[in-house]
């Protein structure tokens, strides 16, 4: 299923919905949704052909990821930060080759989860600079890491952290620490409680003295002489797969309203809701919103957008989920808030669009900034 076609993603999609209120009401990690993307390949669908995996362009990975949070938007947040990270690894030279090779042979062969635990309590979020506070101290025997991070997505489900941290040097060295999970000296506290994205298991991870050999160090650069994180290519895969999970959310919504106000027949209307121009009318600007989106993303995909644009599309396609969706849940009224139906779990999780990183303040500051330096006095 390495590239699959559309009825396949659409049982995909059915199969995670069916899970989805259950691992939105108890918050564990979606372990059936994840055997069941290992069984159909989806794992390691941007590992390299070279090392065993599909090799997957941005196109089809956001395909993947479409599907996939239509069903289950918590399982495809974890699934974009895998993706992001093997499309990327084996173009990063500071990493040690078989280190390379044994994260992506783990997914091939084990479905392996990796992702970069970033953001950390003092701090907030690496994006808008600083050093980070987790520290690695050289030994004989290797690193010695101490830290705490919070919302590491994935948290319970990951084999490999790529734990942004510092070394003790003079000049300190900046970036990812690569960590196995069974290695001791690690502990999930479990404070993941929010309104939306409740089962990505975004825990906190703490770091008590972890012992890592020398050259798992692996994305380090000198602070005096730091390395972007992502380049264009990176930022664009970035802003097309991370809202595109809450497109899907939006999705799922649009086609709960339809039929909704297809089967709602009130007594006092002696019709479907569907037969009223006022509801036609809300699918309709629902859908045009969904429309807007995907010729956005289409756009992304096909090579048709910068990458300074990346910001605006992440801000666009998001804008646009939360708005069809809040019109759909206008419309359907009070069982559209019901917990009986999947409407106001949809709200909830796209509600959560808007804090990934670039947010909205940092996406305009830099477009307008731009704009201001064309323009000649």
């Amino acid at each position: 299923m390495s590239h699959p076609s559309d009825n396949a993603l659409a049982e995909l999609t059915h199969a995670l919905a069916a899970n989805a209120e259950r691992y939105d009401r108890s918050g564990q990690f979606p372990r059936d949704n994840f055997d069941l993307l290992q069984r159909h390949g989806l794992l390691a669908l941007t590992v390299p052909r070279s090392l065993g995996g599909s090799g997957a362009d941005l196109a089809s990975a956001r395909r993947v990821i479409g599907a996939v949070g239509k069903g289950d938007p918590a399982t495809a947040l974890i699934l974009v930060m895998q993706y992001l990270q093997h499309f990327r690894l084996q173009d990063e030279a500071r990493w040690p080759e078989h280190l390379r090779h044994r994260i992506a042979r783990d997914a091939v062969q084990d479905g392996a989860l990796i992702n970069a635990l970033r953001v950390e309590p003092e701090l907030g979020t690496p994006a808008r600079g600083g050093l980070p506070a987790t520290v690695a101290r050289r030994t004989a025997e290797g690193w010695r890491l101490n830290g705490r991070k919070i919302y590491s997505t994935g948290s319970h489900g990951l084999t490999w952290y790529l734990v942004w941290g510092r070394s003790d040097d003079a000049d300190p060295l900046v970036g990812g620490f690569l960590v196995h999970r069974d290695t001791p000296g690690i502990t999930i506290v479990d404070d993941w409680d929010h309104l939306g994205m409740r089962a990505t298991c975004s825990h906190e991870v703490q770091f008590d003295e972890v012992l890592i050999p020398l050259d798992h160090a692996v994305s380090v650069s000198p602070a005096s002489a730091p390395q972007a994180e992502f380049d264009g290519q990176g930022l664009l895969w970035i802003a097309v797969l991370l809202p595109a999970v809450y497109d899907g959310v939006a999705r799922a919504a649009r086609d709960w309203l339809a039929g909704f106000l297809k089967h709602r027949t009130p007594s006092n209307l002696g019709a479907p809701l569907a037969s009223l121009p006022r509801f036609q009318d809300v699918l309709g600007r629902i859908d045009t919103l969904l429309f807007a989106n995907q010729s956005l993303l289409d756009a992304a995909v096909n090579g048709q957008t910068a990458a300074q644009h990346a910001g605006q599309l992440k801000h666009l396609v998001s804008a646009n989920a939360i708005q069809a969706v809040a019109l759909a849940v206008e419309a359907a009224g009070n069982p559209g808030l019901s917990r009986r139906n999947p409407l106001e779990r949809h709200y909830r999780d796209v509600l959560c669009s808007r804090i990934h990183t670039p947010q909205d303040d940092v996406v305009f500051g830099q477009v307008g900034r731009a704009a201001l330096t064309e323009v000649r006095p």
